[in-house]
């Protein structure tokens, strides 16, 4: 994959991310400040942890604060009171654009977190590989929903963590048969869809009985 298109994959990633981190703080009734960090939080937060794991310091988002702009430039946005009321208009459209974000977001991250491992040499570390990608899929939304005083929603809402080691173990299968750009585009794509599937015949995995 030319660095060209895995910068246009991160920033999706971020993007995606940063709008669902945003919206849970509309919804928390946060001020613009909080907003932002929340929206940046969810976009950067896997990633820093994957570069702490991977030895890669200063984590990229300290060394490109592209990542962190975009970031807080799309929960401003999202802050903006057209946005704010087409969702209170449309409550169906909060749902429903936070499936889509989160889903878009998990996708992305988890693929880039398995191409940054590979890329600093890890390629024969499954194990890593697998953990990495699932840490950068899910790491900023977890890290998104303790600070808005939500229970993660990793452990609540279908198969969240699920889908991503799914989408991973899709990514590191397909690499070295087609090589990366395919692979982390089906790796995404695995992801999104399941989400998706979940969302819409409510798959979930097995309940604590209380």
């Amino acid at each position: 994959m030319s660095e060209t298109m895995q910068f246009i994959f991160e920033i999706m990633g971020t993007i995606a991310f940063s709008v669902s981190g945003a919206m849970v703080a509309v919804e928390k009734k946060m001020d613009i400040l909080g907003i932002s960090i929340l929206g940046l939080t969810t976009a950067v937060g896997g990633g820093v942890i994957r570069d702490l794991i991977l030895g890669i310091t200063p984590p990229a988002t300290f060394q490109n604060p592209i990542y962190a702009v975009i970031a807080i430039i799309t929960a401003i946005i999202v802050f903006t009171p057209y946005v704010q009321r087409i969702f209170e208009k449309n409550p169906i459209y909060y749902e429903r654009v936070m499936l889509i974000m989160d889903s878009i977001g998990l996708g992305v991250f988890t693929v880039v977190g398995i191409n940054a491992a590979y890329t600093t040499g890890y390629e024969d570390n499954i194990f890593l590989l697998f953990f990495v990608g699932v840490v950068t899929g899910v790491g900023g939304g977890v890290m998104r929903d303790m600070m808005a005083g939500d229970r993660p929603y990793i452990f609540v809402k279908h198969f969240y963590a699920t889908a991503s080691l799914i989408g991973a173990a899709s990514c590191i299968i397909i690499w070295n048969i087609f090589g990366q750009a395919i692979a982390m585009l089906v790796g995404t794509i695995v992801v999104v869809v399941l989400r998706f599937m979940a969302a819409k015949f409510r798959w979930s995995l097995p309940k604590a009985r209380t």
